[in-house]
């Protein structure tokens, strides 16, 4: 993974205007993982769109990073039971063609 690929906490902690309590919470709870560079505490960029819910989910329903871990498990399940429902219904599909 290459340096651009890290975004700085402190500048994350200005866009979405929380404090970096918050990110070491998030990351001492196992919901992000922070890497440091060059001093530099720093978040992987594919985790943004994990994070923008996550603060959302603290700042819009006022729940703390405990709530935080309880929601955000329960939505990674619906994921994943969502992907599994679309793989049966196609397989599904299959049979029904099969039979036509």
């Amino acid at each position: 993974m290459e340096q651009k690929d890290f975004i700085p906490i402190v500048q994350l902690c200005e866009h979405y205007r929380v404090e970096i309590s918050f990110f070491n919470d998030l990351h001492d709870m196992g919901l992000i993982n922070i890497t440091t560079l060059e001093k530099t505490s720093c978040l992987h960029q594919e985790k943004i769109r994990d994070v923008e819910k996550m603060i959302r989910i603290h700042q819009e329903l006022n729940i703390n990073t405990e709530g935080i871990d309880a929601v955000f498990n329960l939505l990674q399940k619906i994921d994943v039971l969502q992907n599994e429902l679309n793989m049966l219904h196609n397989r599904l599909r299959l049979y029904e063609n099969d039979y036509k």
